[in-house]
């Protein structure tokens, strides 16, 4: 269970939920060990989303089965802040469809890629100095994947971090914000709950995508054994997050 602040007592941190089954697992965890205050506002429970991020210090923007390009109010609100946050310089973190928001809120593009990519696959860091700074020294580091789409444009002076066999843009950063094509957020809870209803297409998937899609018994087998690095690599992405928060 994770907390947070009630909506009318100030925090530091925004995160923007659209679906009920991916809240913020391992962030939330996160946030809540280092003592940082923050609030959810999740869209499909109703909740509305702030008309500004100007009190906020971060913002987080979560994943979900939407497409970036659905036409939903909500999706457009939230690229709306993420604007405003690279305005005013507060630093923005997106997970899944929240990388993919981001690229189409500052100039980029997101299409659906040939083959989905779902379970836990290793990316490859360019080892640039950002890559590093964000991702360490490990250069083939696995994380867990559940995407169709991608950002396959990066807005103008974004830089590419990592990418995939199946998917070219895993990740790039912009100034201070970082954009993740997966879910480095993700938790035991979170797979058993998506694995409970994936829906008939993903059965299809399974079969015809051996080479980028686990079925259930491969991505729990991968969990036990992946997910120690994973939360490591959580911790190392969300501090230097954190690093360039306003005092």
């Amino acid at each position: 269970m994770t907390s947070h602040n009630p909506d009318n007592a100030p925090a530091d941190v925004l995160v923007l939920q659209h679906l009920l089954e991916d809240g913020p697992g391992y962030l939330g965890q996160w946030l809540d060990a280092h003592g940082i205050s923050w609030h959810l506002r999740c869209a499909e429970a109703g909740e509305l989303y702030p008309d500004s991020v100007r009190s906020y210090r971060g913002l987080a923007v979560l994943g979900g089965a939407w497409s970036a390009n659905d036409q939903r109010p909500t999706l457009r609100q939230a690229e709306a802040l993420i604007r405003e946050a690279d305005a005013l310089g507060i630093p923005v973190i997106g997970h899944c469809l929240g990388g993919q928001l981001m690229a189409k809120a500052l100039g980029g593009q997101v299409e659906r890629l040939p083959q989905p990519e779902i379970g836990w696959w290793p990316i490859n860091h360019n080892g640039s100095e950002a890559a590093r700074r964000w991702f360490g020294d490990e250069p083939t580091p696995t994380v867990y994947q559940w995407h169709e789409d991608s950002f396959t444009e990066l807005p103008p002076g974004a830089e590419l971090l990592a990418s995939s066999p199946v998917c070219a843009h895993q990740a790039f950063a912009l100034g201070p914000h970082l954009a993740m094509q997966f879910h480095i957020e993700i938790t035991p809870e979170k797979i058993a709950e998506w694995l409970k209803n994936p829906g008939d297409a993903y059965v299809v998937k399974v079969l015809l995508h051996r080479d980028s899609v686990q079925d259930p018994a491969r991505m729990n087998a991968a969990t036990t054994q992946q997910l120690a690095g994973s939360q490591a690599l959580a911790d190392r992405i969300y501090r230097q997050w954190r690093s360039g928060w306003r005092t």
